[in-house]
């Protein structure tokens, strides 16, 4: 599968970011203040803080309890809709509002609408989730469609999509698609498998899947092998060349709108080795503008070069004027690992035993700043059958990616000889079972 480069790590070595910690912390019945912020503090204070009771309100001016639940769970099922797949906490939430509601129509018509919106949301991911499996099963190798069905694979991408400008929209459609149905907590079933605060208890929530996020992964390596397989199958020196100009000229342009997701992609496609072998091909390549898209994920200095042309483009989706300048859509396999760092890098406690919000704090800005890039609704129109063809046109595997590429340019040293010879007996076995 197509590998990310190294991850840097941001902490010190002790593990943690000491900027965490530089405060002077001033004590209120058990929580810990730094300039008005809420810094640590034990559970059981911060429980004691929020819970309302018969005297005591967390909030001077709410005068009843039943408004700030409802508040809560309209939040909450806004939010993290995807929290309430599981049974019981569907049950749950129909318990709690149906207390809520009762002998009071006006809570009774906002819990009445908080529910049909949640049930809408989860309909909407259910049949989204059914699409992508039916995608999925209709993709197949493309060496075994050379065999079976060899007429419809004539077909490749600068037949069905000429225009570099028109593919990264279309590219653009699917990784926003993708994007918005990731829910917030997803990150949170990927990265924790236990308690955050205690490493010997399970999650309640353990059997939960983050299985969009995975989705959204599964495609960043398709489109790399795609564009892979697009490069390797021409016979021609020439054409191969063609494609690899086509793609450079489509990450510029992905690069341009913002999608920085599928740049990537293609850069880690065209970098592969079944790829960056074929040096007769890049000979008549131009590939200028190819080192500059290079420069710019270079991985050195923790993606310095990539990250400050994020932060611009971050800083153009908070004053856009247009939905073309909102769209903001990150390197996803860099931001897991971002956070992934961010979660094991900084204790969830204090040495004193009280409770990390600050590292809390962190993870929430990097999630919520995820939620406000995926709620863009993408500006291009759709070209059905460019998307079609990005989704199911068959791909080669690794193993059929080399073989092609040694057919286009024959091996140059022994390993290469042995292997070529390896893999067309592996092939011709395939093709006869087919």
């Amino acid at each position: 599968m197509p590998q990310t480069p190294p991850f840097p790590t941001m902490y010190g070595s002790n593990g943690y970011n000491k900027n965490l910690y530089k405060a002077k912390e001033e004590d209120y019945e058990g929580l810990y203040y730094h300039d008005n912020n809420l810094v640590s503090g034990s559970l059981e204070a911060l429980i004691e803080h929020l819970v309302p009771t018969v005297s005591y309100y967390p909030d001077a001016r709410v005068r009843k309890i039943a408004p700030k639940i409802l508040q809560l769970l309209t939040e909450w099922t806004e939010t993290f809709p995807y929290d309430f797949r599981d049974e019981r906490m569907m049950k749950s939430l129909k318990e709690l509002t149906h207390r809520l509601s009762t002998g009071d129509e006006l809570y009774r018509k906002a819990v009445q609408q908080m529910t049909q919106t949640l049930i809408r949301k989860l309909t909407t991911l259910s049949q989204y989730e059914e699409a992508l499996a039916k995608i999925n099963s209709s993709v197949t190798d493309r060496l075994t469609v050379l065999k079976t069905k060899p007429q419809s694979i004539q077909r490749d991408i600068l037949t069905i999509c000429s225009d570099p400008f028109t593919l990264a929209q279309q590219l653009t459609h699917i990784e926003l698609e993708r994007l918005s149905y990731i829910g917030p907590e997803e990150f949170i079933q990927a990265l924790v498998q236990k308690d955050p605060l205690d490493n010997d208890k399970r999650c309640f929530s353990d059997h939960k899947k983050a299985s969009n996020l995975e989705a959204y992964v599964e495609w960043f390596n398709r489109l790399s092998y795609l564009v892979a397989t697009e490069i390797c199958m021409p016979v021609k020196k020439k054409h191969r060349a063609r494609v690899i100009e086509f793609f450079i000229d489509v990450a510029r342009e992905c690069f341009n709108i913002g999608n920085f997701n599928s740049l990537m992609a293609i850069i880690t496609g065209m970098n592969m080795s079944p790829v960056s072998r074929l040096k007769k091909t890049w000979s008549k390549v131009k590939t200028a503008k190819f080192d500059i898209l290079e420069h710019q994920m270079d991985p050195s200095s923790n993606f310095y070069n990539y990250r400050t042309a994020l932060r611009g483009a971050t800083q153009r989706s908070i004053t856009a004027h247009s939905s073309r300048e909102k769209i903001v859509i990150p390197f996803f396999s860099l931001l897991i690992k971002d956070i992934y760092f961010l979660n094991e890098g900084c204790a969830s406690r204090l040495p004193n035993g009280r409770v990390n919000f600050e590292k809390f704090w962190e993870l929430a800005k990097q999630v919520m700043e995820f939620m406000t890039w995926k709620k863009v609704e993408c500006p291009f129109d759709r070209d059905r059958k460019i998307l079609q063809y990005l989704l199911t046109a068959p791909v080669f595997s690794e193993d059929a990616l080399y073989l092609a590429s040694y057919e286009s340019e024959g091996p140059e040293n022994n390993m290469e000889k042995d292997r070529w010879k390896s893999l067309r007996c592996v092939c011709d076995l395939i093709l006869q079972g087919c």
